[in-house]
């Protein structure tokens, strides 16, 4: 089943991973990438925790399935999420520490549907997932960003009158469908943005964003980080403050890794202190 779907999978040398990991087994970390990531792109963002002998799953849903799919209330997404989940089984890597990692709306869409599924399937509840990094999301209403992912869909040989029909017919529906009528319709599809809002997981979320971002306005951030950590979500972040959409890692390498890095070894910290006090808790009773 997973076949259908195209990711990468890189695993790292063991003894890079048993440098890094000593004795306690690598995490797994799940890239989900933003609308139109080119897999290239994304290798540069896994190769950060390759290099901290992590096994790495890189994923990024295609165009259509993001923006169109998801704006007019069909949830192929979930469909993909269960796929996505399933190559832990496949590749015999379930019992590990699973940490993701969430660019922009692409991404978090489909990042909604994965946390859907470890609240909601039995088949997954032994997974043991420690923390999220996401990078430049989530963002509400972004209406921008689907006309973008239409104008690419589209492609340059149809005529620059039809486009421009498509576009504003697909303009008007979006903002009628999610922003308009949006009340009435989230009782039949919510958006990614109130979806893991209103039932957010508990493990702890590193929001990586800036104030320059054109693309994702830096108020959603922080309103989704304050909701969501008032409900017990373990919550940090940092604002770049200058650097574009997505763009902080390419504008600041180093200090990108690093942050990525300390979080990841805060959050298996975390966990394995959490396992301990688990098992000492079943040895007294």
């Amino acid at each position: 089943m997973a076949d259908e779907i195209d990711y990468n999978i890189v695993f790292p040398d063991a003894g890079t991973s048993e440098r890094h990991w000593q004795g306690t087994k690598e995490p797994v970390v799940i890239l989900l990438g933003w609308a139109g990531c080119k897999d290239k792109h994304l290798s540069k963002y896994s190769s950060i925790y390759n290099e901290q002998g992590c096994v790495t799953i890189r994923y990024t849903a295609p165009l259509k399935t993001v923006f169109i799919s998801e704006s007019f209330g069909y949830k192929e997404l979930s469909s993909t999420a269960l796929k996505l989940l399933e190559i832990l089984y496949d590749y015999e890597v379930e019992n590990s520490p699973i940490f993701f990692h969430v660019f922009s709306n692409g991404g978090f869409m489909l990042y909604r549907y994965i946390v859907e599924l470890l609240h909601n399937d039995k088949q997954f509840s032994s997974l043991h997932v420690i923390g999220a990094v996401v990078d430049s999301a989530p963002g509400s209403a972004n209406v921008r960003g689907a006309l973008r992912a239409l104008m690419a869909t589209l492609g340059p040989k149809i005529s620059p009158v039809l486009r421009y029909v498509l576009l504003v017919l697909f303009a008007v529906t979006v903002v009628l469908l999610r922003i308009v009528l949006y009340p009435l319709t989230k009782y039949i599809h919510k958006n990614h943005y109130d979806a893991v809002q209103d039932k957010p997981p508990s493990w702890p979320h590193f929001f990586l964003y800036s104030r320059a971002d054109l693309t994702i306005r830096h108020r959603d951030i922080e309103f989704f980080m304050k909701a969501v950590k008032q409900k017990g979500v373990p919550v940090d972040s940092f604002d770049f403050v200058s650097s574009p959409h997505v763009g902080h890692y390419r504008d600041f390498p180093e200090q990108y890794a690093l942050k990525c890095r300390e979080f990841l070894v805060s959050c298996m910290k975390e966990s394995e202190g959490t396992e301990i006090k688990k098992r000492q808790h079943v040895q007294m009773q």
